[in-house]
């Protein structure tokens, strides 16, 4: 069958994937949002379906201070003796930690530290033994993939820190983790930071801790020489084995928004591509080493159809699931219903490094009609598309000293500019519509039935190359205001792809 990739689509980055018997479990992360590190599931590697977080609660992970593309970074998901553990960095508060739970469907614990610095942590088993790596410093100044060995219950160190791989040669060696294939130890990698230049390493060795020999022919997997591509930026992988005992890599990429234009802002996806393993034991990934954006393939049974949801409304999504907040929200501000939500504002703005009252869902594909109607009380609320406080779009109804009007704002960088505005007069209630194309947002107000252009703003500058950081567009619904009739309804959201 031919599968497509990203198989899924969005700011979901840094994928990380385990087996239990006949399903996949699937984690990535997610920086300064919450709920924390989003959680998948399939049965073929090609169909997720999003079933939870890992960091669901305050104790688990502080958020407050944290600035844009801060927090968790990289999780690894690993299974061992029925238990499920997610090892993750918060980055700003430059702890590694792991979680975990015996009910992958259910509540994980409160974190455990472990006293090892760098990030991208990974977790490896074997022989009633815990093996903790990040990429970092050692306990005597040495920089690479970074290795002890932890007491499981407690994180304690039960050996000293120890740099055991550094790597090809690219910059930015990260995303470590550690398998053993047919009696070999093969530790994965990443290189040359997480943009144009990224691509997927690997070495092996007879033990756990090395010493390890690089594949010869490193990288196994990059794009960074596809020019005029759409797919980019691969790298940041993990390797798993599927039902028949073909292997495979689940990995980052992202597509930018045309032949030519070296920009994307919908953030790190999560791309399969499939491994050879040879007879001499090294394995090969791709074509000819590259990922492409779709695969002909033996190993998924025709009878598989790859599903692809192309509306997402107030209906068919899930307040828990699809949508997140910005750092900890203050929940007594939000009052989630099936089919509509009540926002109530408060005076922290998108622009600054905290919680305003904020909803979002990932901007999931470049062409898309984003639609929602808007009862205001007082203050403002509207549809933002959300890159970080410094880079966003906000289409949005607000109040004046006549009564009410329509803004389209664009906030980039220093520039915050309101580009038009349209009178409403006493009218409070408006549908807001913002068409997405892969290099424009178009940005309407419906009156009278008719849709009226307020202007258009280039998507190149909500990307990553333009506003830096790791995340990518959501699309947000939010409430600003300092009185306690700051507060807002949302109703007949949409979202349409095509």
């Amino acid at each position: 069958m031919k599968y497509n990739n990203p198989v899924i689509k969005g700011f979901y980055p840094d994928p990380s994937v385990c087996k239990v018997e006949d399903t996949y479990y699937l984690v990535c992360s997610s920086f300064q949002y919450f709920p924390g590190v989003p959680i998948f599931e399939s049965k073929d590697l090609i169909n997720w379906t999003q079933m939870g977080h890992c960091l669901t609660r305050k104790s688990q992970v502080q958020l407050g201070t944290v600035d844009s593309s801060g927090g968790v970074f990289a999780p690894t998901l690993r299974y061992n003796k029925g238990r499920f553990y997610m090892t993750t960095t918060n980055d700003t508060t430059h702890q590694n930690f792991y979680v975990w739970t015996d009910d992958i469907y259910g509540e994980w614990s409160d974190p455990i530290n472990v006293d090892q610095g760098g990030i991208d942590p990974d977790l490896y088993f074997e022989d009633n033994k815990a093996y903790f790596m990040s990429n970092g410093t050692d306990d005597n100044g040495v920089s690479g993939v970074v290795q002890c060995e932890i007491e499981i219950e407690s994180g304690r160190k039960l050996t000293p820190s120890r740099s055991i791989w550094q790597g090809s040669g690219g910059r930015y060696l990260e995303s470590p983790h550690l398998y053993k294939i047919n009696g070999r130890y093969y530790l994965l990698a990443a290189e040359g930071g997480t943009e144009y230049g990224h691509m997927v390493t690997y070495a092996r060795g007879d033990s756990p801790s090395g010493p390890f020999e690089a594949y010869p022919d490193n990288p196994v997997l990059t794009n960074r020489n596809l020019g005029g591509y759409e797919l980019q930026g691969v790298g940041h992988s993990d390797l798993i084995q599927d039902h028949e005992g073909n292997w495979w890599l689940v990995h980052l990429g992202f597509r930018q928004t045309g032949q030519y234009l070296t920009y994307h802002h919908l953030g790190r996806e999560v791309f399969l591509t499939p491994v050879i393993f040879s007879e001499d034991g090294w394995f090969t990934a791709g074509h000819n080493g590259t990922t492409l954006m779709s695969f002909e393939t033996d190993r998924i049974a025709d009878t598989i159809i790859q599903q692809e949801k192309q509306v997402f409304t107030f209906e068919n999504t899930d307040w828990n699931l699809d949508w997140c907040y910005l750092r900890h929200p203050a929940t007594e501000h939000y009052l989630l219903a099936p089919d509509k939500i009540k926002l109530i504002g408060t005076e922290v703005t998108l622009d600054v490094p905290a919680s305003p009252t904020f909803i979002g869902i990932r901007q999931k594909d470049f062409n898309a009609v984003i639609s929602c109607e808007i009862s205001l009380a007082s203050g403002e609320a509207g549809i933002t598309l959300y890159m970080d406080e410094n880079h966003h779009y906000d289409l949005a109804l607000r109040e004046h000293q006549q009564g009410y009007e329509v803004i389209e704002r664009l906030n980039i960088g220093d520039i915050k500019s309101i580009e038009k505005s349209i009178d409403l007069s006493h009218c409070s209630h408006t549908t807001l519509v913002i068409k997405a194309t892969p290099t424009h947002y178009y940005f309407y107000v419906q009156l009278e039935g008719t849709e009226t252009l307020l202007g258009a703003a280039q998507t190149k500058y909500l990307s990553s190359e333009v506003a830096g950081g790791f995340t990518g567009v959501l699309i947000g619904l939010y409430v600003t205001g300092e009185t306690p009739e700051s507060y807002a309804e949302f109703t007949h959201f949409s979202c349409v792809y095509s």
